[in-house]
């Protein structure tokens, strides 16, 4: 944590943070036996910590954020900004034309929105994960094309030649896309290679990359690139997003939407 993060911060919080350090993760109660303040104000400095992007929270522990994210399972992930996801896969699903061609990649983020798709009219997906093809299939006037390949267990999703052969044929209006980390100088990553090569031939393939990720995505980088920010279109976040970096997206030329917690688009 550097100077301009601490000055942010009381001195409960950074001391919160200190104890991070040491640890990496720490129960509630256990913070608030080591502070003397009831765990209920633990909770609201949480609260605000996870708003700076410091840290997460998840089954009554703190865990600290690097700013190099590491490889979660489905699981894991399933349990972080759920409400964020949500709303974001709420408005995302609105972008959605008749008789669309799109493209789904993996996440839970993108769980979220084909949870959300409702068709009135044809719609064909093409996508790698196996969870978004499992909520589409079952859906009235969508066609799902599922691609084939060595699945990656921590995402249920494929990725490899297979499936990268299956989208050089192709051509879709949209790609959404999930990602593990956005960096203004680096691009948006993930924390596999070959997932995230799969993900750049994705990106070739659609006439619009959108890229949707809660705040706690960004300024942090994973293993792997998937492409620079010159090769997004536009960005779909909460409002809890770091205004500065919402406002260099813009300048860069990137549509960025910030919803509510209902999925509507917010003023910026």
């Amino acid at each position: 944590m550097n100077d301009q993060e601490k000055n942010h911060l009381n001195e409960r919080q950074n001391k919160i943070m200190e104890f991070m350090h040491q640890q990496n993760a720490i129960p509630v109660s256990q913070l608030a036996t080591m502070l003397k303040v009831s765990e209920v104000t633990i909770r609201k400095d949480l609260s605000f910590l996870e708003q700076q992007n410091l840290l997460y929270r998840v089954h009554g522990s703190a865990i600290l954020i690097n700013r190099y994210t590491n490889n979660k399972t489905v699981v894991e992930k399933k349990r972080l900004c759920i409400n964020e996801k949500r709303a974001i896969g709420k408005y995302a699903a609105t972008l959605i034309m008749p008789r669309d061609t799109i493209i789904i990649a993996s996440g839970t983020t993108m769980q979220s929105l084909a949870d959300q798709i409702v068709v009135k009219e044809s719609l064909t997906v093409i996508s790698s994960s196996f969870e978004v093809s499992s909520s589409l299939i079952s859906k009235e006037n969508v066609d799902v094309i599922q691609l084939g390949g060595l699945v990656r267990e921590s995402s249920m999703a494929v990725m490899g030649p297979f499936a990268e052969q299956m989208l050089s044929s192709l051509s879709c209006s949209k790609l959404f896309l999930g990602v593990d980390g956005i960096d203004i100088d680096f691009g948006i990553t993930t924390t596999n290679h070959m997932e995230a090569h799969l993900h750049r031939i994705m990106v070739d393939t659609a006439q619009r990359t959108i890229v949707l990720a809660d705040h706690t995505k960004f300024n942090r980088r994973g293993y792997s690139q998937i492409c620079s920010m010159d090769q997004v279109d536009e960005v779909i976040t909460d409002a809890t997003a770091p205004h500065d970096i919402v406002e260099k997206l813009q300048d860069a030329g990137i549509d960025v939407t910030l919803v509510d917690s209902e999925g509507i688009p917010i003023k910026i």
